[in-house]
């Protein structure tokens, strides 16, 4: 199976982006070639810019607080395990703590570094990295991958204690979602939408279908449609049924 995932609000759209962000550095941060470590630094760039958002902490706070408030009340259900629900609430009140006692902007220590934003100034602009550009960028590529590694780790620490809030969110969000078999008929599926909005939606449908859902949706519908595509043109719309899973996915 292969797994498609729509966010339908701001809030989970940048959890999303962070949550992809965050994968890719610490991959590319744990090899050895330089140029893989050059991705790294690329990658804790634009973490950067989707974390400069000034209310993204309080934001995260205040859901924290929300599905601890949530999940309290489930003390005493018969049908929870008292032990799984203690363990995600010690996950909580440890990752709020750590959010607050964040000093300062997410990332400031970045931003405070003259030698970091004079290459993310020159990345921003094509080839704008090269050797002649940034000589002292080249030399830190040429140093041991063990000193780059450790140089890497330093500046993403800051940014640790928003990934274990996103990690605990997202958890959450997926686990509670409610799954269902649909068929969508010459590639083309539509639903009204009732009930409590939905803040994501997980399309899973068999990888030898070769479909690909393009996906559209605000508070009140649901558009999907799906499209083949052959090799690296572009997609063009899908002719034949395509049988799938649909989840709503809530954050309590």
């Amino acid at each position: 199976m292969i797994s498609y995932e729509y966010p339908l609000n701001e809030r989970i759209r940048t959890l999303l982006r962070l949550e992809d962000l965050y994968r890719k550095v610490e991959y590319f941060s744990a090899k050895s070639e330089a140029m893989e470590n050059h991705t790294a630094l690329l990658f804790l760039f634009e973490m950067l810019e989707v974390t400069s958002r000034a209310d993204l902490k309080s934001d995260l706070l205040q859901e924290l607080e929300k599905q601890k408030q949530n999940l309290d009340a489930l003390h005493g259900n018969p049908g929870v395990s008292e032990r799984a629900l203690d363990d995600i609430l010690r996950n909580i009140d440890q990752a709020t703590r750590q959010l607050r006692d964040m000093p300062g902007k997410i990332g400031q220590d970045m931003r405070d570094n003259e030698w970091l934003m004079s290459i993310k100034q020159r990345t921003i602009i094509p080839g704008g990295a090269c050797e002649f550009d940034l000589p002292s960028y080249h030399y830190w590529l040429h140093q041991d991958a063990a000193s780059r590694r450790q140089h890497l780790a330093q500046w993403l620490a800051p940014f640790v204690p928003i990934r274990d809030c996103i990690t605990i969110l997202l958890k959450l969000l997926r686990e509670n979602g409610k799954s269902s078999t649909h068929i969508a008929y010459q590639g083309m599926f539509q639903q009204i939408l009732t009930g409590k909005p939905a803040h994501l939606l997980r399309i899973r449908l068999q990888e030898y279908l070769h479909c690909i859902p393009e996906i559209s949706a605000n508070r009140y519908a649901l558009n999907i449609r799906f499209t083949t595509q052959e090799g690296v043109q572009r997609p063009r719309a899908c002719e034949s049924d395509v049988e799938f899973e649909l989840t709503f996915c809530n954050l309590q």
